[in-house]
């Protein structure tokens, strides 16, 4: 069996953007302009396709990125609708992560928002090419303009429109297209399915004014000299005044985007069921096909050596799992992007991970909860697959005998917390199986018991993110809990040196464990602000041979790691210090790495408890939009919570606050807000980093912590 769709005519997309900008609306729209749904579910009323969750029919939103596939003039696309909550911003990572392009949606009366950053960002990390749509121009207060300006000043200054929105007055009638200088109106039905297109430069066109047509002339010319910047071949037309056509434009514009060196900009009103068949041609215009992408570097197990994986499917079988999901019907799913080679169902691969031979009993392409099977999985394509029980998100799964490791999946560390408690003998054994399924499919959950009390710490992004999980327990998997109250993750770090030692000298039976390990700590980084891309112990050795063997430095890290997961002063982790192994000592007969393992963690402990240890917390970004009358409220408000303004903006009489934080001081902050501007403010947060708390603070979460 062959591949349906050849690698040119196949895009990968995401669409990613802030939360309640209209990803879904407009992918629900995507799917019906392109016949895979013959009636169009809207989020509001919870019957959107893509948001299938009953978690996310109730509030609203999405939850959990979704997969699917369309196709459009003799194209196959591949869409996962991704969530912009920031408490499940794993989901956005992980999917840019193995996606070709993406589709960042903008609403068009706030522009760039918190989230909308975020995503843009890790966009960037991975160097995926974009278009940008700007949504909702049928509501009152949109503003293409702003919109574009706040993409150009923010995120990419070689941002520029390729379509304008027509206006009459508050109402948004349609779209100029600036490539081929024709307007589209969408004035026949309610379901947009039907539209006029007019040569704006020969015809008088309805809601058209000779000012809207001296703008679109005067956008069109700014965006051919924008391309000409880069393009030769455009440039040279220009420069002699020939005819520059509509498809000298889009290949050159495909060329720039392709390499992220410029993000066309297009208009549109997904609930309003206007402008999608436009960013549906973009799509395929202007976003990649696999072939398109360069390759992607993979190492061999158990050496340094690097190869190139390039999208080929006569090459051996290589493919990154991105994402697991549980299936009522199905059992475990685990989503594949595979880079090169193929599969087929039955098939037995190797997780270069764990080192399992695991075989493939189902593979199936996904539309949101629903599935067909198929066959084979080919390089290029993204499809969900059975049978791999023992593998986890960023694993390789690979062909056997050509084992390659591509790059993991990082994912952030969780700042939040709860306690459960079963809440019978049943409750407690049914929540030990049901809990690793859940953190299977979202790593940014951590599962902790307290020794103290017996509790079991569950840990998430934030408060949304950890009720989420509480009520897929008890509906989905009928697992009763009692929930403690929130509690933040603090951290602890150091701000002195310290040196220490760390002896292990038993006798057990006939054999003796010897281990002795001496080591300096330090801190890495000014803890004023401890950078969250910068993570954990850093670990160096400047003892000699004769003093401790290489071979059992690994030891000796792995102690220092696994004591560093409590502090001296909360018990909370410790993290940016610096570890030196400094000397020690071993037994050519009684050492062995479990003694130095044991030494290395009691020599970390004893320097902890030397050295000068301070308590981090979490620090949010907050964005805050309050009409004008409440500005004085909210900063106060903000500025009670230790708050930092960092900026506050105008948008007609709208004002924009946006600053800094603490976590701890957030809980109950929706209430509030809506107390201090009688439910006229709106709010949303993003972590941004941990910060040392202040000492007067400090010391009561201390003794809080320690019961005191």
């Amino acid at each position: 069996m062959n591949r349906d769709y050849p690698l040119e005519k196949i895009r990968n997309i995401g669409l990613i953007a802030h939360i309640d900008a209209g990803k879904t609306t407009v992918t629900e729209r995507i799917l019906f302009y392109t016949g895979i749904l013959h009636h169009m579910g809207e989020v509001h009323d919870g019957t959107a396709t893509m948001d299938w969750m009953i978690q996310e029919k109730e509030r609203g939103i999405t939850i959990t990125s979704a997969a699917t596939t369309c196709y459009w003039k003799n194209h196959r696309i591949n869409i996962i609708d991704t969530p912009g909550h920031v408490d499940f911003t794993v989901e956005v990572e992980r999917s840019l992560r193995i996606l070709d392009g993406a589709v960042v949606i903008f609403c068009g009366v706030a522009g760039v928002e918190p989230q909308s950053e975020t995503v843009w960002h890790q966009a960037d990390k991975y160097h995926i090419p974009r278009l940008a749509f700007v949504n909702k121009l049928d509501r009152i207060g949109a503003d293409f303009s702003y919109a574009v300006e706040t993409i150009k000043s923010k995120l990419q200054p070689n941002s520029f429109p390729i379509q304008l929105p027509i206006m009459d007055g508050e109402d948004f009638l349609g779209v100029i297209n600036l490539i081929d200088n024709k307007a589209y109106i969408f004035d026949k039905d309610e379901l947009g399915i039907d539209y006029t297109v007019c040569n704006i430069a020969n015809e008088n066109v309805k809601g058209i004014s000779s000012q809207q047509k001296e703008l679109a002339k005067s956008y069109r010319t700014q965006l051919i000299e924008k391309v000409a910047e880069y393009d030769e071949a455009i440039l040279k037309k220009y420069l002699d005044g020939k005819k520059i056509s509509e498809e000298d434009l889009i290949t050159s514009i495909r060329k720039l985007t392709l390499s992220c060196d410029f993000v066309p900009v297009l208009c549109g009103s997904a609930l309003k069921n206007k402008g999608i068949q436009l960013l549906i041609n973009a799509i395929v215009d202007f976003l990649p096909s696999p072939i398109d992408v360069p390759g992607i570097e993979a190492t061999i197990p158990d050496s340094k050596d690097k190869k190139k994986i390039i999208v080929d499917e006569t090459l051996p079988f290589a493919a990154l799992a991105f994402k697991n999901q549980v299936n009522p019907y199905v059992g475990k799913l685990t989503y594949l992007r595979a880079y090169s080679g193929k599969i087929n169902k039955g098939d037995y691969v190797l997780n270069v991970n764990t080192g399992r031979k695991e075989r493939i009993t189902r593979i199936l392409q996904m539309h949101s909860n629903k599935s067909i099977n198929k066959k084979a999985l080919y390089a290029g394509e993204i499809c969900a697959v059975a049978g791999l029980n023992n593998t986890a998100s960023g694993d390789s799964i690979v062909e056997l005998g050509n084992p390659v490791l591509l790059e993991k999946i990082a994912f952030a560390e969780p700042v939040m917390s709860i306690a459960i408690e079963p809440k019978t003998k049943v409750d407690e054994e049914n929540l030990e199986i049901t809990l690793p399924r859940l953190f299977d499919e979202d790593p940014t959950y951590h599962i902790k018991k307290d020794k103290e009390t017996g509790q079991t710490l569950i840990s998430g992004m934030g408060e949304l993110h950890l009720e989420i999980l509480i009520d897929r327990l008890k509906r989905e998997f009928k697992v009763d809990v009692n929930v403690g109250k929130p509690r933040v993750n603090y951290k602890e770090t150091i701000i002195n040196c310290a040196e220490a030692d760390g002896i292990l000298n038993r006798k057990i039976g006939e054999h003796g464990q010897y281990g002795h390990v001496k080591l300096r700590i330090e801190p890495y980084s000014d803890n004023s602000r401890i950078e969250k891309s910068k993570y954990k112990i850093y670990f160096e050795n400047i003892s000699s041979e004769d003093e401790i063997p290489k071979h059992f430095l690994d030891a000796i890290k792995a102690g220092v790691i696994e004591s560093a997961q409590s502090g001296v002063l909360t018990g909370n982790k410790v993290e940016n210090i610096k570890v030196i192994v400094t000397g020690g000592s071993f037994s050519p007969v009684d050492s062995s790495e479990l003694a130095f393992k044991i030494a290395g963690s009691i020599a970390f402990t004893n320097a902890l408890r030397k050295a000068k240890s301070i308590l981090l917390e979490p620090i949010m970004n907050i964005n805050i939009v309050t009409p004008e009358e409440y500005l004085g409220n909210v900063i106060n408000d903000l500025n009670s919570r230790r708050g930092k303004i960092i900026e506050v903006s105008d948008k007609e009489s709208i004002k924009i606050v946006n600053g800094y934080v603490p976590l701890s001081e957030t809980f109950g902050y929706a209430t509030n807000l809506r107390s201090v501007s009688q439910g006229r403010a709106s709010y949303s947060m993003e972590f941004f980093e941990y910060e040392k708390v202040p000492e007067n603070i400090s010391d009561k979460i201390i003794k809080k912590m320690r019961g005191y």
